[in-house]
Formats: structure tokens, C-alpha cells, sequence
């Protein structure tokens, strides 16, 4: 019974061309009927249909290798959104991509279907120990994976419940609508966890009290241990394990004093919110967005123009106010490589979900479901 639920789940969708493409942009239509395309460094799909509502998903690499991952999944048991923002690498992030969803769906079969705070925090936990123990597998002859890791945003719609997970600082915001007024609200729902934070700086301050260095302001930012700038995250063992903080490292890595405790966390902050008739949209994004975009910008942005192609629209109005810092135009930044692109953005990662009330309210299953996942690479 459970292989057979978890076959029918990994459905995934089969592209196949599209005609009438826009001049520069190769397109295809994917799952959930949405239009696939890819404008030099930017990947998106304009509008599809997800269980609940249209969805828009956009990605821009600025790395030399993409470090962002995303995922959309939706079926009998909901929709499932992730966003995974890597760092030190893309293996992280790929992983979590390959394997979180994976446990949430057996730890959900498990319960009979039932999600629950429980069956997301466990998901996590598995997600982790997986990584973990590829570490181990991998240390004699690729260690520098000890360093990789991601921060890792979750939504969970089930039935008219939605849960986020999060550690680390991608971000989800919600666009209320404001009574009769046509006005629209900006509500944070995720907590996140970045050493620039006074509430992360006091957290990682009680949990080590004897460590006057467990943050530290180098070159103008707050760093965990003057290294890293999250506190909580899937991966980073470097800073969780002793047995791997140590040769053959790069020595930026390795921490002076014993590790009697593990620095980092993998234990994600989850909150669950009552989806009410005015709730409106979700913008789901990697820090690479919000760095640029406060989250009224965004909201006010998906209010004010047509569905299709918002998640793109959201990435290039952050574009555009990254080469405004840096005193240039959009158009000489589009013409910038990947690594280079690093010194002006990060990777940006979007997903716009827009709520079907009448959709929720029936509690519909996506049949068949979907499943997508941002391209690899761009």
C-alpha cells in the first residue's frame, strides 16, 4: 500500500514544446500546464495549476555553480513547496531537493496522511542524518562537503492549514487582503534564523554562555563563530560534529577551541496558520530576493500586476535594485557571467502561490499530481 502511494506520488511532468515562443526566451510547457523558459541566466515558469491555485516560479543564477534548488509538489496530501538556498557549494541544497520531500512523504504515509507539526519536524531530522552520514561516506576522499550546507524553507498546505518550516533566512510572506479597501498587507510567516538578527545573536548567546566569541561582527556583518552567518540549517557538520572540523579543512574552517557542542542547528522553527478567506498569495523566496526587496516591495508588486510571470517580475525588480547599488544598468548586468553575477547578487530563488479558497475549502486533491523542480542549471 505504501509503495503503491509512493509511486503514484513520484509522478513527474513530461515537457514537451511550446509554440509562440518571445523572441530570446526558449520555452516549453510543463506540469501543472505551465509555460518553461530560460532568458540567459533566468529560468521560470509564467502561470500553472497546483492544487490549491495558479502558481509562478522563477530562478536567476549568480554563481558559478547554481546554488539555489526549489521544489513545487502537490497531490493527496497537499502541496508541498520548498526553497533551499545553499552555500559552499550546491550538494546541500541538491540533496535536500532529492530527499526532504522523500521523508515527508513516508513519515506522512506513516500517519495515515495526517500532516502535522510532528511529521514535518521528523522529515528534517531525516533529511539531516542522510546528509550526515553521506558526509561520513564521502570525508576520505571529498571532505570539503563537510563545509556545504543550505538553508531550507517549506510550505505545507493541508486541508485549510498551512505550515511553515524554516532554518536559515529564506523567507515567506503573505499578501492579506485589507477589508473592502483594496488595499493589501505584508505578513512575515517565517522566522529566520541569520546572525545579524539580535533575536538569533541572543538565542546563540544563551545556548553557549561561555563562549564570548559564539558571534562575531567581521567586516561589517555578524557571523556565527565569525564564520557563517545562519544558525540553523541542513548540512554545515563541520560546525555540528567535532570529528569533522579538523585536517584536511581549509584552516578558514577549523575552530580553534574543542567542539563540546554542535554550534549549528537542524532543527527548524514551524508555525501553523489558519488560511483565512482574505489570505491572498504567498511569495515564497531565497535571501537573494529579500536582500534587495523589503517584503511590502514584493507584496505590493504581486498585488498590482497579472498572475502570469509574477515570480520573474519579482526577480527583476530585485535585479534592477542590485545594479541600482552598484550604479549600473539592468541591461550591462543581464550581459554579466555567472560568478561574476555573485559580486552584484546572490541566486534568487521565487515561487508565487496564489490561493484558491474555494479549492481549499473542498479540500481537492491534485490529480494527477505534480511535481517540479527548478532547473539544475541555467
Amino acid at each position: 500500500m505504501l509503495q503503491a502511494l509512493m509511486n503514484m506520488l513520484s509522478l513527474c511532468w513530461k515537457p514537451f514544446r511550446h509554440e509562440g515562443v518571445t523572441s530570446g526566451e526558449n520555452c516549453v510547457l510543463g506540469g501543472g500546464g505551465a509555460i518553461e523558459g530560460k532568458d540567459g541566466l533566468l529560468w521560470f515558469r509564467d502561470i500553472g495549476k497546483y492544487g490549491s491555485g495558479d502558481f509562478s516560479m522563477a530562478v536567476v543564477q549568480a554563481n558559478k555553480v547554481l546554488e539555489d534548488q526549489s521544489q513545487i509538489e502537490s497531490g493527496p496530501f497537499g502541496t508541498f513547496v520548498g526553497v533551499y538556498d545553499g552555500h559552499g557549494g550546491p550538494d546541500a541544497a541538491r540533496y535536500v531537493c532529492d530527499y526532504l520531500f522523500r521523508h515527508f512523504q513516508e513519515v506522512s504515509a506513516e500517519s495515515q496522511g495526517v500532516v502535522t507539526t510532528e511529521t514535518i519536524q521528523r522529515a528534517f531530522g531525516q533529511t539531516e542524518e542522510g546528509f550526515t552520514a553521506l558526509v561520513s561516506e564521502l570525508w576520505s576522499t571529498q571532505p570539503h562537503i563537510a563545509t556545504m550546507g543550505s538553508c531550507c524553507l517549506v510550505g505545507v498546505i493541508f486541508k485549510q492549514t498551512l505550515f511553515i518550516a524554516n532554518l536559515g533566512d529564506s523567507r515567506v510572506v503573505l499578501g492579506k487582503k485589507v477589508g473592502n479597501t483594496g488595499g493589501i498587507a505584508a505578513i512575515q510567516l517565517s522566522t529566520e534564523h541569520n546572525a545579524n538578527n539580535e533575536a538569533t545573536q541572543q538565542e546563540l548567546r544563551e545556548l553557549h554562555p561561555n563562549d564570548s566569541g559564539i558571534v562575531v561582527l567581521k567586516h561589517g556583518v555578524w557571523r556565527v563563530k565569525g564564520i557563517i552567518q545562519v544558525s540553523r540549517s541542513i548540512g554545515d557538520v563541520y560546525m555540528k560534529h567535532a570529528q569533522y572540523n579538523r585536517e584536511p579543512l581549509d584552516a578558514k574552517f577549523r575552530l580553534p577551541e574543542p567542539m563540546n557542542m554542535p554550534i549549528l542547528s537542524a532543527n527548524p522553527t514551524i508555525v501553523s496558520h489558519a488560511l483565512q478567506p482574505n489570505d491572498s498569495f504567498l511569495i515564497f523566496a531565497s535571501d537573494g530576493l529579500w536582500e534587495h526587496l523589503s517584503n511590502e516591495k514584493a507584496v505590493d508588486i504581486v498585488h498590482s500586476h497579472q498572475r502570469a510571470g509574477i515570480a520573474k517580475r519579482l526577480v527583476k525588480a530585485a535585479l534592477k535594485e542590485a545594479a541600482r547599488k552598484r550604479e549600473t544598468r539592468y541591461s550591462d548586468l543581464r550581459k554579466i557571467d555567472k560568478k561574476v553575477r555573485r559580486h552584484f547578487h546572490d541566486d534568487i530563488t521565487v515561487i508565487v502561490l496564489f490561493l484558491n479558497h474555494d479549492l481549499i475549502s473542498r479540500g481537492n486533491m491534485q490529480d494527477p499530481p505534480i511535481s517540479i523542480r527548478s532547473a539544475l542549471e541555467h
